[in-house]
């Protein structure tokens, strides 16, 4: 609405100004406030519309999903959550060649889990020390709540046994049991959202698009988080502040009902505060933590991930880590991270693995950050690029092993500043990276300029180039202010089943067109060389009519997702986003064509007339809208590369640190793969290039 009276505002001024210029100037300056008048008429119709539509909505509510929406829905979150996490299983190598032997049980702490009776009938579940993922799952299910807690110290593989446990319990889901969904704690602000249910659908809805579609009814993902269908895996409490871990922890006591289920993941320590500070346990939930692996196993497993004829040095590395001489490589490869760590910098490169004695005579820690050291060059050596087709676990372009490190540093340190998310990596956040007045005030300029330039050129009179330029420009700054905040979106054509959308679209530029038309015979002058008044309203009133049905209506009915849609990735988001930006690009280009057709009948130069109208549909296609991330991002990117934060191809970059295994996805999110590992990198100071107290990621 308020681009609409800035855009009605400057018609007016064009129409007052034109008759003091005279000859061609005139006719041009009388044409830009005919297109003007009606792309104010489409902003202000366009607030009208939706205020008709909420007030429609208000009195007549939604129908309610059916049964077999309910159940369809289901598959289809689970086939989606299936897909996202058996991907990430494979990345991380862990069934490759089986699970690593990591024992869990029940916990000894008894003051961190509720009353036996209430967990389970009987006895307790996960009594014992060698349960495998089909026996974790078999456990769950015995729970009389279906609530767990997994507990560890740092790098136990509490992330590990959570994933194994979601593919586990989808592989073998009923239709009756609940969709067992994957998120991060560091995304719920339970000020926010006080109860579990209104986040988890939020998330829901945002990480899985398909559950939007028209044919599975309205307000699926909602529904099914109402109904009680979805069970919340909830990752990294420990990873949020003190009292952020505490008041989560009230909050799900606070928000479950009995028959709502959960899987969290903790580390120990945190863990204990957190009950300490509310005065209470998670209510119903049983409590396991993983035992230390012995140096026995863990040399077993690492014997068993050598190729047949390994290094020379491996034997005598193995035989010392069984007998106990090299303490700190004991330690380390007690759990599931450090495991992992050994692997990825030792075997998979093929490398000798004597450092591994010397250090492992050490300490722990230095041995930890020996083996984070090594890791980004280990990975990326590993993995070239890959030839030919692109391969979902090889990266497709070649990066330096010490530009990678730089760049997740540098990420790494913005995620630690940053107050309210210490996890995900979104790339629309890259736009928040860097102060955007600078940006906004160049893109205004380059704007007016252009336009200004194009319409002094064609019109013969730099004052009309001025006159047009200088409101551009201004417009430009103020409409970009909010996108650099903006969420992506993303389209869909389908239009089967979505017909009385369409007739609703017809009627609204109905709408829009009379109020065009009236706009236009209340600003009718004889500037335009036609016959006054009913003409030219006529002619504002078709501009604006369907003006509103190209431009606004059709992008409003393309955000939509398909029932064929995939999990929300990264990449997805990002080519949605884009393509949106195409579809408003072409919108407004129609448009402008629609006015240049009538600045030719009011005789204006073909010139002035087709170029003129191109570049004010361009511009208005551009700035409307509710999704401009791509456009902020591909704003925002030259200045992060141009001072050695990112690079060019941000986008490809992010990708291929999740192929090389750096980074994992979490729906339209990345993530360090390991919290230790992104800590390591948050603690390397930044590089003479990039400021010592950069802005943080919000």
């Amino acid at each position: 609405m308020a681009i609409g009276a800035l855009l009605l505002a400057l018609s007016a001024a064009f129409l007052l100004l034109a008759p003091q210029l005279g000859g061609g100037a005139a006719v041009t300056i009388g044409t830009a406030s005919l297109i003007t008048a009606a792309l104010s008429t489409v902003s202000l119709g366009n607030g009208l519309v939706q205020f008709l539509a909420w007030w429609h909505r208000r009195a007549t509510p939604p129908p309610a999903p059916t049964s077999a929406d309910i159940g369809t829905a289901k598959d289809i979150l689970a086939g989606l959550v299936a897909q996202q996490w058996r991907d990430e299983t494979v990345l991380r190598s862990l069934c490759d060649p089986e699970p690593m032997p990591l024992p869990w049980r029940s916990t000894e702490h008894r003051e961190l889990a509720d009353h036996p009776e209430i967990i389970a009938r009987g006895t307790v579940a996960f009594p014992g020390l060698g349960v495998h993922i089909e026996d974790m799952a078999r456990n769950f299910r015995a729970l009389r709540s279906r609530r767990l807690v997994i507990l560890g110290g740092p790098g136990t593989g509490k992330t590990t046994l959570a994933v194994q446990l979601v593919l586990e319990l989808l592989r073998t889901r009923q239709p009756e049991e609940h969709v067992p969904v994957l998120l991060s704690a560091a995304r719920w602000d339970d000020r926010l959202h006080p109860r579990i249910q209104d986040w988890l659908a939020e998330s829901v809805a945002m990480d899985y698009p398909a559950l939007r579609a028209e044919g599975l009814g309205p307000a699926i993902p909602e529904t099914l988080v109402a109904r009680g269908e979805v069970l919340p895996v909830i990752d990294g409490l420990d990873e949020l502040p003190d009292h952020a871990r505490a008041a989560m922890l009230a909050a799900l006591n606070r928000s479950m009902c009995e028959n709502d289920q959960l899987i969290l993941t903790c580390r120990t320590e945190q863990f204990a505060e957190s009950v300490h500070d509310i005065g209470d346990v998670l209510t119903a939930a049983a409590v396991i933590e993983p035992q230390p692996m012995t140096a026995a196993a863990a040399s077993e497993y690492l014997r068993a991930c050598l190729p047949p004829v390994p290094h020379p040095a491996w034997p005598r590395v193995l035989g010392e880590l069984r007998a106990g001489a090299v303490p700190a490589l004991s330690e380390v490869t007690s759990t599931s991270l450090g495991l992992w760590l050994v692997r990825a910098t030792y075997i998979a490169p093929r490398a000798d693995p004597a450092p591994l004695l010397a250090l492992g005579r050490g300490t722990a820690a230095d041995l930890h950050d020996h083996l984070c050291d090594q890791l980004i060059p280990a990975l990326v050596s590993a993995r070239p690029p890959a030839e030919g087709p692109a391969q979902p676990f090889r990266p497709q372009h070649m990066w330096r092993a010490d530009e990678v490190g730089r760049w997740l540093a540098y990420l790494s340190r913005q995620l630690t500043i940053g107050k309210e998310d210490s996890r995900d990596v979104a790339w629309w956040h890259l736009a928040r990276h860097t102060p955007s007045r600078g940006v906004r005030i160049g893109a205004g300029v380059a704007s007016g300029a252009v336009v200004g330039v194009a319409f002094a050129v064609l019109a013969g009179s730099p004052l009309v180039g001025a006159l047009i330029g200088v409101p551009v420009a201004g417009v430009v700054m103020f409409v970009t202010g909010s996108w650099f905040s903006e969420s992506p979106g993303h389209a869909d054509f389908q239009v089967r089943g979505r017909l009385s959308e369409l007739l609703r679209v017809l009627r609204d530029g109905l709408l829009v067109g009379a109020l065009g038309a009236l706009v236009g015979w209340l600003m009718a002058s004889p500037v335009f060389g036609l016959r006054v008044g009913l003409e030219a309203a006529w002619q504002i009133g078709l501009l604006s009519g369907i003006g509103f049905v190209v431009v606004l209506s059709l992008i409003r009915w393309v955000e939509h997702p398909t029932t064929e849609a995939t999990a929300r990735s990264p990449r997805s988001t990002w080519q949605a986003d884009r393509n949106l930006t195409v579809i408003r690009i072409v919108s407004g280009l129609v448009v402008g064509l629609m006015g240049g057709a009538i600045a030719l009948k009011a005789q204006l130069s073909p010139s002035v007339a087709i170029v003129g109208g191109l570049l004010l549909g361009l511009l208005f296609g551009l700035l409307l809208g509710s999704h401009h991330a791509w456009l902020a991002y591909k704003l925002t990117i030259p200045r992060l590369a141009s001072r050695g934060r990112l690079p060019l191809r941000a986008m490809g970059f992010l990708e291929d640190a999740h192929r090389l295994g750096l980074l994992r996805t979490e729906g339209p999110y990345y993530q360090f793969r390991h919290i230790e590992l992104q800590q390591h990198l948050a603690r390397i100071p930044p590089q003479s290039k990039e400021p010592k107290h950069p802005s943080p990621l919000p």
